[in-house]
């Protein structure tokens, strides 16, 4: 069973966007399923690597549609943007250092708790807008 299923209240009414959304939630999965099997510390290091290059691209998505269509809150989703990938990049720091459970299972908890957040917050907000544009 997975950690997160996918369904329409994580929707932002974006097509492209929540398409890159679903793929955020299932590399979450992939690694959530790993930690269930006991190969989260084999494992870690590529979703890591993986999930930093995603959310790059996503991100960039993400920001050129709302900086192209006005956005008022682009500075500041940005900068959350900007945070996330400081975190995870620091994360990957430490499990390059030292991999274990513990960091395992913080790491999954916190992408997971994050991208609720973010998704159904954050990202909800600017759906409408970008609709308004638009952008479907």
């Amino acid at each position: 069973m997975p950690l997160m299923a996918w369904n329409q209240k994580f929707s932002v009414g974006v097509a492209s966007l929540d398409e890159e959304h679903q793929r955020l939630v299932a590399l979450l999965n992939h690694f959530y399923d790993a930690l269930q099997a006991g190969n989260a510390n084999d494992v870690l290091g590529d979703i890591l690597d993986r999930l930093i290059q995603y959310t790059q691209l996503h991100f960039g998505h993400e920001e050129q549609f709302l900086q192209e269509s006005g956005y008022a809150d682009y500075a500041a989703h940005k900068k959350l943007h900007d945070d996330l990938t400081r975190q995870v990049l620091a994360v990957q720091q430490k499990q390059k250092s030292a991999a274990t459970n513990a960091l395992s299972v913080e790491v999954m908890s916190f992408l997971k708790n994050w991208l609720l957040n973010h998704i159904q917050g954050t990202d909800r907000k600017y759906g409408p807008h970008l609709n308004s544009k638009g952008i479907h």
